[in-house]
């Protein structure tokens, strides 16, 4: 019999938080988040993400024992603003039965249905800027920090239980030595002139932080098209730079300007953190904290996280100023692999800009859909 209860205390949140850890402790290829980051995720006073959003944590027990878990989401911002009367559910694990399975998701469609919404879909987290998608394809490739991983059976259990594919999104990969400045090294000097762009030069975290929130309004602008997107507020904003920023190296952001110093462009790409994550083990003390910034310094890979261009300078080559920043910075570094996130499949435009590059892609997820009754 499967015992259902929802996450109220400190010991039901290290509960939640840590049930992964058992669930893929013989798998070579998931990796851990960090313990006291995912806390603080579901934290209210903490993660500003619940002025405009709340969460239950539903855990499943059986025979007394853990066997799985999902946080049951709800971004107002998305139901009122954009009326999409969508439940989001995510952080989705569970032993291999359906009935486990069944009964999580059954929780989340009772409380879907309490606040008279449509439809559930996920795997799925609070915004964009969040892991999506459970993994269809790729299961013998490590997973980084910024996705999912998940066993093989969890998509015959969507299935099974009546959910149909939402959306689709692939990952891929190159080697840095398909980049080629052929491809973008005289077209950026034109673009450069033609639209008196310039891409700055960051050295230090101090020196990012004052473009940061033209950032994320560029990253409005520019992601507000694509489907499910929920737009970050402003006091989203200093939490992600918080939380993220200090992360990467300050050489791995790149800005491009106009002449009044206006966002055009921007680009994330962070070092790939993989095998130092799985040594620490969700664990930033004593030494997981010296781990990561060796790995900031050391790492060859890197992970293409997000790229923005202003609405008004789509198809105008601008892309070709971030990739000559970046062939610059990289051969500098020795970089050896290029990484780039879940990406939708129906993005044909950022499809576009990735073809000289001769990407293969690794792994692929969905998220799923399904109607409230």
């Amino acid at each position: 019999m499967i015992t259902i209860k929802i996450a109220t205390t400190k010991k039901d949140l290290k509960a939640f938080v840590k049930f992964p850890f058992s669930l893929y402790k013989d798998s070579k290829y998931w990796v851990p988040p960090i313990i006291s980051q995912e806390i603080e995720t579901f934290n209210r006073d903490k993660n500003p993400i619940f002025n405009d959003a709340e969460a239950t944590l539903i855990l499943a027990y059986k025979d007394g024992e853990l066997v799985g878990r999902v946080a049951a989401i709800i971004n107002w911002l998305e139901v009122k603003n954009q009326k999409q009367l969508k439940m989001r559910f995510g952080w989705f694990d569970f032993i291999d039965d359906l009935e486990v399975s069944k009964a999580l998701l059954n929780e989340v469609n009772k409380i879907g249905k309490q606040h008279n919404l449509e439809y559930t879909e996920g795997p799925v987290g609070f915004s964009n800027l969040d892991k999506v998608g459970v993994m269809t394809d790729g299961f013998d490739q490590i997973s980084n920090m910024i996705t999912w991983y998940n066993h093989e059976y969890y998509v015959s259990h969507y299935e099974a239980l009546g959910y149909a594919i939402e959306k689709s999104y692939s990952e891929s990969k190159f080697p840095f030595e398909n980049v080629k400045p052929i491809f973008f090294k005289k077209a950026q000097e034109l673009i450069k002139r033609r639209y008196k762009l310039k891409a700055l030069q960051l050295t230090k975290t101090s020196e990012v932080m004052p473009y940061a929130d033209k950032m994320f309004d560029l990253f409005n602008a520019s992601y507000g098209k694509l489907s499910s997107f929920v737009e970050i507020t402003d006091i989203q904003k200093d939490y992600f730079k918080k939380k993220f920023i200090s992360f990467i190296n300050p050489e791995y952001i790149k800005f491009v300007v106009d002449e009044n110093d206006n966002m055009v462009a921007f680009a994330i790409v962070m070092p790939r953190f993989a095998h130092t994550l799985q040594e620490m083990n969700g664990k930033l003390f004593p030494l997981g904290f010296a781990k990561l910034l060796k790995a900031k310094k050391t790492s060859k890979d890197v992970v293409f996280y997000l790229i923005g261009v202003h609405p008004d300078y789509l198809n105008k080559g601008v892309h070709a100023v971030i990739f000559n920043e970046y062939y610059e910075t990289f051969t500098k570094k020795g970089i050896i692999d290029c990484y780039r996130t879940p990406e939708l499949e129906d993005n044909e435009a950022i499809q576009k800009i990735w073809k000289h590059f001769f990407p293969v892609v690794i792994k692929r997820r969905k998220t799923y859909r399904k109607k409230i009754t």
